[in-house]
Formats: structure tokens, C-alpha cells, sequence
């Protein structure tokens, strides 16, 4: 029998998994507001409560968080890790806004936005860069073990006792401890000796934290940049690239011939091979050398 072809609908839209697009797809939904309806829907849940107002003045500036966080993709895993948070500082703007000052909505939540989206791609990167040296790994897999333990022996939990205990530096302990025990901040939290919070200080503060963030955003392709390089090696010079050049405590000529049956000079020389080699892939991809990504000569 044969199959005819039956016209496609004309409102048919092929049926969509995939999680952004679901999510702009219903942002769309919401017009923009124009000012005077912005106005009018602030003053409604300022002196009403009227929470019917507030979800509209929210929902209707959904399309801000999307493009502030598009801003910040690069220095995250996932975009709608950093919606969520915008839609948070979003919620706080609609509360904290002031329609009586001749200012947009808009352009009032951006900082409200921007924060959020900020302090949550901080406080994560804090724990994504934890795990940098064979030593940092196995702290931060093994630190809040071996604490439980000595608990429950009755022993003190010195960092010292712990060094020992794990074999790694006293020193590596207590900055392994402060990272993971570090407590985000509030944006109630006091700052100086006066009244001040972070929340009051909002527009600096993002100001300040947008140069930081621009850094990590710089870092993160660096670092990707690196992991294409060294995909490119052979497994010898793979290692020798990380054990002498990447590695904070590096490996000593000495050890890396005697696992590679070579002699020190040979060594040296495959080393300086793979830093010439990286700075040729660096200054193709970047327009800079070594030295001024802090890649010791």
C-alpha cells in the first residue's frame, strides 16, 4: 500500500527535550512591561501586599535573568544553574524596589541579579579548584573522614595529627580545612563598624565582583586550553609536562629518568621541548607566552 505524505499543521512545532529551550519557551510567554505599568504594579504590592503584582512584575522580567546570565555562561557548568540564582536576586529586587524613584525596574534588578548570579559562581568556583595537587585530591575526599575518626577515638583533631595520618603537609590541612568550612556570606552581613551590609552596598560590591568573575571566566579557558594541550602528548611527555611544569611540588630530574630509564640531561631537554611546544600553542591561541600566564620558564 502505498504511504501518502500528510500535510504538516501549520501551529506544528516538533517536540523539544532539551531543558533551556523548554525554559525560554515559557519566558516568552510574558510580555515586557512598559514603565508606567512597572510603576503601577510596584506600588500595588508595596501598599496592598497584592501578590498577584509581584508575580507579574517577576514573571514579565524573566527575560533579564536569561540575558544577564548568558553574560556569565563561560564561567559555569550549566546556564540554568545561574537562571535559578538570577531569578532569586530578581525576586529580592521586586521586593526591595523603590517606585517612587525614576528609575526602571530593569535596570534597578540587574544589580540584584548580577549579585546572585555572582556570589554563586564564587562560592562554587571555591570548590571546583580544591582539587588542583595529588595532596589537595586526597584531602578533599579524605578530610572530613579522618576528622570522624579521631573524633570517635578521642583523639585531638590537630591539623598536625592529620598531616601525619594522611601523609601530607600541616600546611595543606589547615587551607584544605578553611576552604571547606568557609560559610558563603550574607547579604545581611555586617560590614565596617557601621550600619552597612553587602545589601546596601550592592552596586560596588558587583562592581568589584565582576572583575573577579571576569578572572575566573579568563582562567576557566586557560585551564581548557591546557587540557587540549596535554590531550596532544604522548603519555612520557604528558607526564613530564605535569610533573615539571604544571605540578606544584614537581618531581626532580632524578626521579622521572629513573622511571623513564633515560638520563637527566635527556629529561631536561624533552622538558624544554614541551615548553616550547606550549608556547607556540599559547601564543597561537592567545597572543601570549608563558611568562605572562605565569608558566615558569
Amino acid at each position: 500500500m502505498e504511504k501518502k505524505n500528510l500535510p504538516v499543521p501549520v501551529n506544528y512545532e516538533p517536540a523539544v527535550s532539551d531543558p533551556l529551550t523548554l525554559y525560554l519557551r515559557e519566558v516568552n510567554r510574558y510580555p515586557r512591561l512598559s514603565q508606567a505599568e512597572e510603576k503601577a504594579l510596584a506600588l500595588k504590592y508595596i501598599n496592598e501586599r497584592d501578590l498577584e503584582a509581584a508575580k507579574k512584575l517577576t514573571l514579565s522580567n524573566l527575560w533579564l535573568v536569561v540575558r544577564i546570565a548568558k553574560e556569565y555562561e563561560s564561567a559555569a557548568r550549566n546556564v540554568l544553574d545561574l537562571i535559578q540564582e538570577g531569578n532569586m536576586g530578581l525576586m529580592e529586587a521586586v521586593k526591595n524596589f523603590d517606585p517612587y524613584k525614576e528609575v526602571r525596574f530593569p535596570s534597578y534588578a540587574s544589580w540584584w541579579i548580577k549579585a546572585y548570579i555572582i556570589r554563586f559562581i564564587i562560592a562554587n568556583w571555591r570548590l571546583v579548584r580544591v582539587g588542583t595537587t595529588q595532596a589537595q585530591r586526597k584531602l578533599f575526599f579524605n578530610l572530613k573522614k579522618e576528622k570522624e575518626r579521631l573524633e570517635r577515638a578521642g583523639l585531638p583533631l590537630e591539623p598536625k595529627l592529620i598531616a601525619e595520618r594522611l601523609q601530607v603537609k600541616e600546611s595543606e590541612v589547615i587551607e584544605m580545612d578553611q576552604r571547606l568550612s568557609g560559610a558563603d556570606l550574607s547579604f545581611d552581613t555586617p560590614v565596617g563598624d557601621g550600619e552597612n551590609t553587602l545589601l546596601s552596598m550592592i552596586p560596588s560590591e558587583v562592581a568589584d565582583a565582576e572583575q573577579v568573575v571576569s578572572k575566573l571566566q579568563a582562567q576557566k579557558k586557560f585551564k581548557e586550553a591546557l587540557d587540549n594541550f596535554t590531550s596532544t602528548l604522548s603519555e612520557r611527555d604528558r607526564a613530564i609536562f605535569e610533573k615539571r611544569i604544571l605540578a606544584e611540588e614537581k618531581s626532580t630530574l632524578q626521579e622521572l629518568s629513573d622511571q623513564y630509564k633515560l638520563s637527566k640531561e635527556r629529561i631536561r631537554q624533552l622538558e624544554e621541548r614541551i615548553k616550547e611546544w606550549l608556547r607556540e600553542y599559547l601564543e597561537e591561541k592567545f597572543g601570549t607566552g608563558l611568562q605572562e600566564l605565569d608558566i615558569g620558564e
